[in-house]
């Protein structure tokens, strides 16, 4: 229940705030302001809801194309961008978990790579002109916006991790640029679906973004030195770990690159906080 104003006219794959007209035995029927009405299922109806009640509601097609409302939200709605489950797949294309009764489907066409079950692949919710339906698309290359606005070289910016590549990770920049932060500069586990803060490195000429996890002009040893000494914390005092340790090793364990390991490995030592030998990192009482 709310009080915003009532949507003009019924839009689909987006939330409408819509007016409850009538409560029938499949379930309530729902009117925009333009008279047009859409079913909300019986389902979705609670006991507090009653005539004349203004209710946000998405809407979306059944398995007949049928429009029809719901009080679910989905992972993305119209134009938005989401990690999703592949969940079925067919000769003409495949099926994913988007949080609603019906899967949302993505056709071959749109797909860079063949589906298989149990896949999780980075999707936009696009609406489809041929089919009249919202279907998702893999190929987000032409939904990103190549005129940067607002971001130069070292400001922050909200990111999404949408795919790996040789080089390195690419990201959804603010919703609506395209960046990349490259292997050798990845300090720390990333996964598709992550959202992080970054930093701009390098706003391209074609529109792309270069960026970094690490803030720019932070003391690197001094955070890197505090984090290692956190981590050897949590694990009692002792860790197998010292300069000849893996940089690969380092990396996953401690999310440093092998030089800001070593380096806060002698910091941590010549203050006295730890000793490091042969057999690893031992904390100094």
């Amino acid at each position: 229940m709310n009080k915003q104003m009532q949507s003009y006219f019924l839009e689909l794959g987006i939330i409408n705030t819509l007016i409850i007209d009538r409560l029938t035995t499949p379930g309530a029927y729902l009117m925009a302001q333009d008279g047009n009405d859409v079913l909300l299922p019986g389902q979705y109806l609670t006991n507090e809801m009653k005539e004349g009640d203004l209710l946000d509601v998405f809407l979306y097609t059944d398995s007949e194309d049928r429009l029809v409302a719901t009080t679910l939200k989905p992972k993305a709605m119209l134009d938005q961008f989401s990690l999703m489950d592949v969940v079925d797949v067919a000769p003409f294309g495949a099926f994913l978990n988007w949080g609603l009764p019906k899967d949302l489907f993505i056709p071959n066409m749109f797909q860079k790579t063949p589906f298989q079950v149990g896949d999780k692949r980075f999707v936009r919710v696009i609406y489809d002109e041929r089919t009249h339906r919202l279907v998702a698309t893999e190929k987000l290359g032409d939904f990103f916006d190549r005129k940067v606005k607002g971001l130069a070289v070292n400001k922050e910016a909200d990111i999404v991790v949408i795919s790996k590549t040789p080089l390195g990770f690419k990201c959804i920049v603010n919703d609506k640029y395209e960046g990349l932060i490259y292997h050798n500069e990845i300090f720390e586990n990333i996964q598709l679906g992550d959202k992080k803060i970054a930093y701009v490195k390098t706003v391209r000429k074609d529109g792309n973004i270069d960026l970094i996890l690490r803030k720019p002009g932070s003391k690197k040893a001094g955070g890197s030195s505090e984090k290692v000494l956190d981590i050897l914390k949590e694990n009692k005092g002792i860790m197998p770990y010292n300069y000849k340790s893996d940089a690969e090793l380092i990396k996953t364990i401690f999310g440093l690159s092998k030089k800001d390991f070593k380096r806060s490995l002698t910091t941590l030592q010549d203050s006295g906080k730890i000793e490091v030998k042969d057999t690893g990192i031992y904390l100094k009482k």
